[in-house]
């Protein structure tokens, strides 16, 4: 009798991560314009729930049927962030600020492949090179490592890019 009683609230742990782990990379697809797989996932999202709430709702006076959902719904969201990172989908925009070594930034992007635009600016402690790049999320820590290599005090701030259509964009070889 325990065996079933825990195998069920495993089964339900299972069900409820599955389920939570797709619909957050449910969102990130919406989010990141990829928009064809998403009502696919949505639909197995919606049978896995119905599946898993059913099984609780009926013996709700079971401890580890809730604790079982419960946990399953945290561990899903930890899974889907770790999917999401690993997927790395679409395009960030790295605004970079130097006050001292914008040009050598902007080389050494552009020998690495980056499409780099340099702006000249004024910041709050003087003359600033503005150093804007789209690059692919999968980039963008090579992107730090390159910028940090130049300017370690340099300002980064990265935006996410919804839609991007024409410019120049590194192809990963």
């Amino acid at each position: 009798m325990v065996w079933i009683v825990m195998g069920n609230a495993l089964l339900i742990f299972c069900l409820r991560m599955i389920g939570v782990t797709l619909g957050t990379v449910r969102m990130i697809m919406i989010g990141r314009g990829q928009r064809k797989i998403a009502p696919l996932l949505g639909f197995i999202e919606s049978i896995i729930w119905v599946v898993a709430i059913s099984q609780v709702i009926t013996n709700l006076d079971n401890i580890y049927n809730i604790l079982g959902y419960s946990g399953g719904f945290a561990a899903g969201t930890m899974v889907g962030m770790w999917i999401e990172d690993r997927l790395a989908l679409g395009h960030v925009g790295v605004n970079v600020v130097s006050m001292t070594h914008g040009s050598e930034i902007v080389e050494l992007l552009r020998q690495a492949d980056y499409g780099v635009t340099e702006l000249n600016g004024s910041g709050q402690s003087g003359t600033v090179n503005m150093i804007t790049s789209i690059v692919s999320r999968k980039d963008i820590n090579a992107v730090f490592q390159l910028v940090n290599s130049v300017d370690p005090k340099c300002f980064i701030a990265v935006d996410d890019m919804v839609i991007v259509k024409r410019g120049y964009l590194h192809v990963a070889r």
